[in-house]
């Protein structure tokens, strides 16, 4: 269903050629075209009705139980009639004719058989120009030279990496430093690149490096779960390159070799102490390249930005995307998750189920089945929990709410000898959770006894210097609550004395 939904959103809400979906997304041609029929025909006419299902909804709606009506159409042999055409004389109306009577039952016509073969020859091109259109694509990649910064202290020299973005019709181009090419860092540049142009190209295209794409494939290539979130957030899509072809990125290839000639080389003899000051020299560069003009169109790369690119890009959200990386991870049946050694709950429903999580600098969130189902401000304590107390069942809720606070007012409504009792014990115990589990005794009783009898029982253990559970539920057993209640009275007879035989005094030790 995952799929399913990147397709219809790439199609209604970017208005993308089923072949550029196909490619996106890693399926067959045909498969865009398929879905598109099957959503209309269950009657699902825009994004705004699929958004409205849950996966199991869709799954039901696009993809009923089939119906099966006789054999299926055999399907002709694109390959088989490619070879056969290169034999003299032969031709796709005589091969249409054997097709036919090789399958007499539910063959295509010949309308069909040509049409099923030339979609297939199509695909048979070696190379071919290619004409950018204005505001389509921009080509991303690193350089293979790297500059490098110093460390002011210790003099040490460390390579860091050349980010390098070029658009298709315009050639502007953008070039910043980053620290490596993990993700964190290639999304940021991703980021500041779009800032960089006011708008977000109709598509990205990167070489198949590991940050972007997570399954490198020339056919189905596997877009990295952060960069796909990426491109989503801003509305654009990711067409990776296919591997060893370079002249799908020819673009980035020479921006690249011009970003090494006119920056490297420049840069050669400066020493920059960060990474910021490092930047400071490459954006002045990156402006006078762009502000150049090309001999080829007579304009600047800047000119024919502001002409054909800048109009036809889309425009940016209102607010910035926020790194988050993704990973999974099966709820434990305490329904927790663990996160950087820190664990976080989800609901109590999800337990043992398998959940994907991501994770920003902020907050840590909980997806079931591509729904968020627990968000939680993230926590860098090691071996510590963050509880939501509503993700708890009602029975663990309600020990989990329990406190010193929460007894002392249930009690107030018993009595102010029950409100004494409570505070003396959670004050004697010596642990908390002793008091805590006193006073849920205390609270169970008012199940069997009425509050009156209750109060009763914890004035007449007050005087008698009870101080727990069981000396109250005695006392209730017994009916001595009802019983009248006798003070001690104080005594007002002198201490005796302690001068006797027995006390030796100082000067038996002298």
């Amino acid at each position: 269903m995952r799929k399913t939904r990147e397709i219809l959103r790439l199609k209604w809400l970017l208005d993308r050629s089923h072949r550029e979906i196909a490619r996106v997304i890693g399926v067959g041609v045909g498969s865009p075209t398929q879905v598109v029929v099957r959503a209309k025909r269950a009657n699902l006419l825009c994004w705004a009705d699929i958004e409205a299902l849950s996966d199991e909804e869709l799954d039901a709606r696009m993809y009923p139980p089939p119906v099966l009506n006789g054999e299926a159409r055999p399907e002709p042999n694109p390959a088989a009639i490619h070879l056969e055409l290169r034999r003299t004389g032969v031709t796709l109306r005589l091969l249409h004719e054997e097709y036919v009577a090789a399958h007499p039952r539910g063959a295509y016509g010949y309308t069909k058989f040509v049409a099923l073969y030339n979609a297939w020859a199509d695909r048979l091109k070696v190379t071919m120009r290619q004409v950018h259109k204005a505001g389509e694509k921009c080509f991303v990649d690193y350089s293979g030279k790297r500059p490098s910064i110093v460390d002011a202290k210790t003099g040490t020299r460390t390579e860091v990496e050349l980010f390098v973005a070029v658009m298709g019709a315009s050639n502007y181009t953008y070039v910043e430093a980053t620290a490596t090419q993990r993700s964190a860092d290639w999304i940021a540049s991703h980021v500041r690149l779009v800032e960089f142009l006011g708008g977000t190209p109709h598509a990205l295209v990167p070489d198949q490096l590991k940050s972007g794409v997570v399954l490198a494939s020339r056919y189905e290539p596997g877009i990295q779960r952060t960069y796909e979130e990426w491109s989503q957030h801003y509305a654009t899509t990711v067409l990776p390159a296919r591997p060893i072809k370079p002249r799908d990125k020819a673009k980035v290839e020479g921006g690249v070799l011009i970003a090494q000639r006119w920056i490297l080389a420049r840069l050669r003899n400066v020493t920059c102490f960060s990474l910021d000051e490092l930047n400071e020299h490459i954006a002045a560069l990156v402006a006078d390249l762009n502000n150049r003009v090309m001999k080829r169109y007579g304009k600047s790369r800047r000119e024919l930005f502001e002409d054909l690119d800048r109009p036809a890009l889309i425009g940016l959200p209102a607010d910035r995307f926020l790194h988050g990386d993704w990973s999974r991870a099966q709820v434990r049946l305490d329904y927790h998750v663990p996160v950087d050694h820190h664990d976080y709950s989800v609901p109590y429903q999800r337990a043992t189920d398998e959940v994907e999580i991501r994770v920003s600098a902020a907050t840590v969130e909980v997806f079931y089945r591509n729904k968020r189902c627990a968000s939680h401000v993230r926590s860098f304590e090691q071996g510590g929990t963050t509880t939501n107390l509503e993700h708890l069942p009602a029975s663990h809720r309600k020990y989990a709410e329990e406190s010193d606070e929460g007894f002392e007012a249930w009690a107030t409504t018993i009595g102010p000898h029950t409100l004494a009792l409570v505070r003396v014990i959670l004050i004697e115990r010596p642990h908390p959770e002793h008091g805590l589990r006193s006073c849920r005794g205390l609270k169970s009783l008012t199940r069997t006894y009425a509050p009156e009898r209750l109060e009763a029982a914890c004035a007449r253990a007050l005087v008698a210097g009870a101080r727990s559970y069981l000396n109250v539920e005695s006392i209730l057993k017994c009916g001595l609550d009802q019983q009248p209640l006798v003070e001690p009275q104080p005594s007002h007879e002198p201490p005796p004395s302690l001068d006797h035989e027995n006390i030796r005094g100082a000067d038996y030790y002298n």
